[in-house]
């Protein structure tokens, strides 16, 4: 039985955390390795680390915020940028591709700012814009994975201080409507398969606070979903939190999952 690995980061900076990301990847070999918030122009994308290991990279990026990429094992194909539906395309927030036969989504969702902002508004119209792009080009039998920092905590259990925090952008009933519309597609939470019930697991830990790891001051707002078929066969799915901990840390770590393949 043969397996596929994939992880997702948002690295806060590509250029800043090398120093983290390619001995982790030298030591972890992911089929894929989704990156979010990759705060470089395409221009000056820092490809030959990654070659020099053997991936391949696909990137998008403009300006010193934003910015998605893919290192993939293999060559991949179908690759697309963005959003298609004639809105702002945002393609250094997303990124579409596949390897072999499974689809991936690579996703960066906005952040939000305030929830009686603009910005938040725009972010529930972009959880429903990806469910129309999802909709229209894939089945909920295919094998898909929608991944990235998706900044929602879907449940009390994802944020250390649930009713303090309620209320926050990526925290409150109308995101989590909007996330959960696009999981009703036909998506599930591999990470929620292997840690039901588990609290304390999380994937973000603001900068703001201070030892917020050491005190577990955080949040589980990076995912990696799957449809049926390929969230059945998963093996495990898991938050490493060594990148945390390294000397210039993202205010995020990597999740990881691991699926059976025939």
């Amino acid at each position: 039985m043969k397996s596929f690995k994939i992880a997702t980061y948002n690295v806060n900076s590509i250029r800043s955390r090398l120093h983290i990301l390619i001995p982790w990847l030298e030591k972890h070999q992911p089929d894929v390795l989704c990156l979010q918030e990759t705060k470089v122009e395409d221009g000056k994308f820092p490809v030959q680390p990654f070659n020099d290991l053997g991936y391949h990279l696909t990137y998008r990026g403009y300006r010193q915020y934003n910015g998605v990429a893919v290192a993939c094992r293999q060559v991949p194909d179908q690759v697309c940028f963005g959003l298609d539906d004639g809105g702002p395309a945002d393609e250094d927030r997303l990124i579409t591709l596949r390897v072999g036969d499974i689809s991936i989504l690579n996703t960066y969702v906005p952040q939000g700012r305030d929830r009686d902002s603009e910005q938040f508004a725009y972010k529930i119209q972009w959880f429903g814009r990806l469910k129309d792009l999802i909709t229209q080009k894939w089945q909920p039998d295919e094998n898909l994975i929608l991944c990235g920092d998706l900044n929602v905590a879907p449940e009390a259990i994802d944020v250390y201080d649930p009713k303090r925090l309620l209320g926050h952008v990526c925290f409150n009933p109308e995101v989590w409507a909007a996330y959960a519309a696009v999981c009703d597609w036909g998506l599930g939470d591999v990470f929620r398969k292997h840690h039901p019930q588990e609290p304390k697991h999380y994937t973000f830990f603001d900068y703001r606070v201070p030892n917020t790891l050491e005190r577990g001051l955080g949040w589980r707002i990076d995912h990696i979903l799957a449809t049926w078929p390929l969230h059945t066969t998963s093996r495990n799915c898991y938050i490493d939190l060594e990148p945390r901990r390294a000397e210039k840390p993202s205010d995020h770590t990597i999740l990881v999952a691991e699926f059976d393949r025939a």
